[in-house]
Formats: C-alpha cells, structure tokens, sequence
C-alpha cells in the first residue's frame, strides 16, 4: 500500500482508533479484566483457609443376626403402627367425645340408649377395617386407643357394656394372645410406639 493508502483503509483505521483511544472504552477495557476468584473460606486458628465440603459419603456394614431380627421386628411394628394409629385416633376422639356427653346425662336409660346409638356409629365405620387387620395389628390398635383415651380397651367396655361383656372380650383376646387390659408407657415399655407415632403425627401434620 506504501504511502497511498487506499481511502477504506483509512476509514476503518480511524474508526479502530477511536474506539481504542475513546475515554469509555479505555474504562471499559482497564477494569474488564478480572484475576480475582472467589471460593468459601474458614477461619482456623486464626489463619484464613480456603476450604471445600465434600459429598456424603454412606458406609454400610453387613448386619449381624441379631440385628437382621431386630430391624425385622422394628419394621413390622412401624408397619403395624401406620395402619392402625389412624383408626386409634379416630375411635379414641369417638369415645372421649362420648365420655364428654355422659358426664351430663345422669339419667341411666338415656345414657344407655346414647351410648347405643354411638356403638352402632362405631360398629359401621370400623367393623370391616378392624377385621382386616392380623391379631399383631390389633394389639398395637388396643396400645394406641390406650393412649389417645387413657383407658384400656376392657375398661372402656366394662364403662359402655358391663362387667360380663367385658370379661367376655378379655377372653376372647387371651385366646388370641392378646389382651384388652394392654396399658401403654410412652417412656419405657412402648418407646419405640410412641418415636413411630410422632414419625406419623410429622408426617401428616397431626399436632
């Protein structure tokens, strides 16, 4: 091109050069160029520590059979409690709201034919679902009612139905291997009933 420089090549030169030598592109360019990475830090003993947490890393161990039995055991009480708490919370709700209304029905035959008409209310709603469950179940059911009614299971039949009905049931559910007299202790024997129940009241948001 020598001397005689072609006039576009002229043009793009100086359009080049004002966006180089333009005061906003200078600027732009001085501060565009950033070296500096940012990464979590952590003090520790008073020098500051770049530092990175790692993934969860679970180790599992072949278990023994004593513990192979006991997480069986656990798993079908677990089980047991999820299929029944919701008929124990619902039955313990009928009969407290049962106990509420008698405690102002002094007259006897009133309160016999109320409590009827309840038992009958009870015995649509629960019959088919109660007979579904194994004789397992319904030894955790009669723990649950327990301890949403603060009665055991005889004493709420020996209240509504007598001492003879009473008897009769408690031998019907020692034949089985269980019984209507089952208490229920939060914080010793049925420990592990009541951590599942709060599992279950979490879950359901049930407070």
């Amino acid at each position: 091109m020598g001397r005689h420089m072609k006039p576009y090549y002229i043009f793009i030169l100086s359009v080049f050069c004002c966006i180089v030598l333009h005061p906003a592109a200078r600027s732009q360019t001085s501060y565009s160029i950033n070296d500096t990475i940012t990464v979590p830090a952590i003090i520790y003993n008073g020098d500051t520590l770049s530092y990175k947490e790692l993934s969860e890393v679970y180790i599992y161990i072949k278990l023994t059979a004593a513990q192979k039995r006991a997480l069986r055991e656990w798993t079908r009480l677990r089980n047991a409690v999820y299929v029944t708490y919701p008929y124990a919370k619902k039955a313990g709700a009928v009969f407290n709201d049962i106990q509420a209304h008698l405690v102002n029905m002094p007259d006897k035959e009133k309160r016999k034919a109320y409590v009827k008409s309840r038992e009958k209310d009870l015995r649509n709603e629960f019959t088919k679902p109660l007979t579904d469950l194994s004789v397992y179940q319904g030894r955790i059911l009669m723990k649950l009612i327990a301890r949403e009614t603060g009665n055991t299971c005889y004493e709420i039949i020996h209240d509504y139905k007598g001492s003879f009905s009473a008897g009769f049931w408690q031998s019907v559910a020692w034949i089985f291997g269980s019984s209507l007299k089952q208490t229920y202790h939060p914080l010793t024997d049925d420990a592990q009933i009541e951590d599942i129940v709060m599992e279950v009241r979490r879950m359901y948001g049930l407070y």
